[in-house]
């Protein structure tokens, strides 16, 4: 990586595929890693149904794996998948915005998630920089995690740096809160120079599964099933007894850890309650991060796929009260690209070696940088 040294701001674009796995988001932003100067375009590319069948499959697979590096079985084949989706999302990006190649300093790239156990010291984001670096002649940060977990540190939340880098021309009264609701939930605690980060529990990762599981649907439209439903608030509290949730941050989770958490607890519940239910339990989780911080926020800014659910932004409003809730569709976020931003911005870090995590958002022993550059 490069010396600190300031640069003027440069244009990146970030992609990123999260723990929903239902496409590729892609964002186009100007920034000298520090400050944001402008934001650009945005893209998605979804996933086709095989495909989002292929990546759960692998995400299955991984939790077999021992060795980052190791693709096993279907673990290579969604690797390709998860290549040639980022290509061809930025391919027809760069065409639908006539981007030349050559303007464009770096593409972040956050890859798929299958494993992540920072206990173990392991976390695994399928998909290849190098490939992707020589198909695109762009060149490309990716693996963004490893350093982090290999000095100790969870790995996740990674967005922390770039939230504060939003929220600060907010001039909101602190504390604020950015509450990322996408599979995993966590949020970005913000009080002037103070910044705590982890993973809350459960986003929409537990809801879509069920909801895939008992009707084929892929997501809670709107919230209504959860709308129509009644949470049964004795299981919540029950899941919330789990030591994870008394747990101070930085700390962070598998996607996969809430299904064993969870267990036959919705069996016996319709569609509509158990949606309900999982939802409350979303929205509970969020709440009992407030015990743990140092001063209760004054305001939530929630982002991600959340953010469009009004059930889960009602039940959010109930739990955090008096605070204000508010999406950041509310403060003029994009709110759908805004992880693809976030790894636009914490590639140009990386590029330049300022911090991309810090102690008191994964743990990190110290402030840390990270990504590997593949250059085409």
């Amino acid at each position: 990586m490069t010396s600190t040294a300031t640069i003027a701001p440069v244009l990146a674009i970030g992609l990123m595929s999260g723990t929903s796995q239902d496409g590729v988001d892609v964002a186009l932003i100007v920034t000298d890693g520090e400050s944001i100067e402008r934001f650009g375009a945005t893209a998605y590319r979804p996933y086709t149904t095989d495909e989002r069948d292929l990546l759960r499959r692998a995400t299955l697979a991984a939790a077999n794996l021992t060795e980052r590096t190791a693709r096993p079985g279907c673990l290579g084949e969604a690797e390709a998948l998860v290549n040639a989706a980022h290509a061809e999302a930025v391919e027809s990006f760069l065409a639908a915005n006539a981007i030349a190649r050559a303007d464009v300093a770096a593409i972040g790239f956050h890859g798929q998630t299958v494993l992540h156990r920072p206990e173990r010291g392991l976390t695994v984001q399928i998909g290849d920089g190098y490939t992707l670096a020589a198909r695109l002649g762009i060149p490309v940060v990716y693996d963004f995690r490893a350093d982090d977990v290999g000095a100790g540190g969870e790995g996740a939340p990674l967005a922390p740096l770039f939230h504060r880098a939003l929220a600060l021309p907010l001039k909101r009264e602190a504390p604020v809160a950015v509450l990322n609701i996408g599979g995993v939930a966590n949020i970005t605690f913000i009080d002037d120079d103070q910044v705590i980060a982890c993973d809350t529990g459960p986003g929409n990762a537990l809801l879509d599964d069920f909801l895939r599981e008992r009707s084929g649907s892929s997501h809670d439209v709107d919230g209504r099933h959860a709308a129509a439903g009644r949470a049964d608030e004795e299981t919540v509290a029950r899941l919330l007894a789990h030591p994870f949730f008394a747990k101070p941050p930085p700390k962070s989770l598998d996607r996969n850890d809430f299904r064993a958490w969870v267990g036959g607890a919705l069996a016996e519940k319709s569609l509509d309650d158990g949606a309900a239910t999982l939802t409350a339990l979303t929205a509970a989780a969020v709440a009992r991060m407030r015990p743990h911080l140092s001063r209760a926020p004054k305001s939530w800014i929630v982002v991600g796929g959340g953010a469009r659910n009004p059930t889960l932004m009602r039940m959010l409003a109930q739990r955090l009260a008096p605070a204000a809730v508010d999406t950041g569709f509310a403060v003029g976020w994009s709110v759908d690209s805004l992880e693809a931003q976030a790894f636009a911005y914490l590639a140009v870090r990386s590029l330049r070696g300022l911090p991309l995590t810090l102690p008191t958002t994964t743990g990190a022993p110290h402030p840390l940088t990270g990504g590997v550059l593949a250059k085409p």
